[in-house]
């Protein structure tokens, strides 16, 4: 049916189509992609923007260092607003994705948890920097047991009975209240805190929920003022702990407050202003008490962002750290990266990071020691007495 000059070119066309997306995969092929689900927008924007500039800082200097095996390191950012829904969502772009090899995310418990079926089930390893839900040991696991998501921070469970240890023996405090977020970190927050108050002998006065976005607690904390604490633990985020720290003090319950890694925002104070002073949090890393080793981070991420380092950068760094090790050390598959971590399961075989050795169990959990910070005079500074 064609002419010979209109089949050679037709053939022409199709070879110059066939080179084309065969050279598609050769530029790719120069760059090894991982996810970053984390809330970019939203209420938890903050927490994604600490999260995102420990990620962009070490795959800076890893690039600028020649890459991994001459190959660049890129994060592909996914807005999940710490959302499950938004999660589950993104979940399935990122392991539908053949180019990404794994996950340093997601932030928030919730969101990690509701993006682990996804990830588990085709096979892709995740790093959490920051999500400390104790669910996630089990939600973790594929039916062989293997373990997909690995965490470089410490679980709720840990974090909430260091908090009541810290109460009782070091603040000295007899009665205190319990104030929670009504999701998986703040549950798991505040029954490990309850269950090591009673085994201390430290008293619960009250025990009251809000949900995300609350913006009046006062009939909540009205209550809880009633019951004479020494103290409030509002085991939440700190846009909602912001705004409760300021009511509490409206209404005359002038007492110390206690919260955990997720207070530990500069918008906390900002947002609290002299609200927030007396609060006191724990957080898995502390410039103050930081090795030598950390020094270099501490300095080009001052220089950069031009404000102190945070814990949630630090982890993030770290486990981005951790991700590029393990493709350098197996190629971008996704098992062999798997397997990679599940095998640093010692202090000796660890990575050594900025935040120290970060090692995990058979539940991809790590063993980190607890920090704690305080507000005073509108600043967050380290507390007077530590527990390490």
């Amino acid at each position: 049916m064609f002419g010979r000059k209109t089949t050679r070119a037709a053939l022409a066309c199709a070879l110059g189509l066939t080179l084309g997306l065969a050279a598609a995969p050769a530029h790719a092929a120069d760059t090894i992609k991982i996810a970053v689900p984390t809330p970019l927008t939203g209420s938890a924007a903050g927490y994604g923007e600490n999260v995102k500039a420990g990620v962009d800082l070490k795959l800076e200097e890893i690039n600028a260092a020649g890459g991994i095996n001459g190959k660049k390191l890129e994060a592909v950012y996914f807005d999940e607003q710490c959302e499950p829904r938004e999660a589950a969502t993104v979940s399935s772009s990122i392991v539908n994705d053949e180019a990404i090899v794994a996950i340093v995310g997601h932030l928030c418990s919730s969101a990690h948890l509701a993006g682990l079926p996804a990830y588990v089930r085709e096979g892709i390893a995740a790093i959490t920097p920051t999500a400390t839900n104790t669910t996630i040991s089990t939600k973790s696991k594929d039916e062989k047991g293997k373990a997909w998501s690995f965490r470089n921070v410490y679980r709720d469970d840990f974090q909430g009975k260091f908090l009541a240890d810290y109460s009782a023996k070091v603040l000295g405090l007899k009665k205190v209240a319990v104030f929670y977020e009504n999701n998986d970190y703040g549950i798991g927050l505040k029954d490990a805190f309850i269950k090591e108050a009673k085994a201390l002998g430290l008293t619960v006065v009250g025990e009251e929920a809000y949900k995300k976005g609350d913006q009046d607690y006062t009939p909540q904390l009205t209550k809880l003022k009633g019951a004479a604490p020494e103290a409030m633990f509002i085991a939440g985020y700190y846009p909602e702990g912001a705004l409760i720290a300021d009511q509490a003090k409206k209404i005359g319950l002038n007492v110390a407050k206690m919260g955990a890694d997720g207070f530990d925002n500069l918008d906390y104070v900002k947002l609290g202003g002299a609200s927030a002073d007396n609060t006191y949090l724990t957080a898995p890393f502390l410039v103050e008490t930081a090795g030598a080793d950390a020094k270099k981070f501490i300095d080009a991420f001052k220089a950069k962002y031009k404000r102190d380092v945070d814990w949630m950068s630090a982890n993030a760094y770290d486990a981005a750290g951790i991700m590029a090790e393990a493709i350098a050390k197996v190629g971008a598959d996704r098992t062999k990266i798997r397997d990679y971590l599940a095998g640093l399961d010692s202090p000796e075989k660890g990575y050594k990071g900025v935040t120290g050795v970060n090692y995990f169990d058979g539940n991809g959990d790590c063993l980190k020691p607890a920090y704690v910070k305080v507000v005073k005079d509108g600043k967050f500074v380290p507390a007077e007495k530590q527990m390490n």
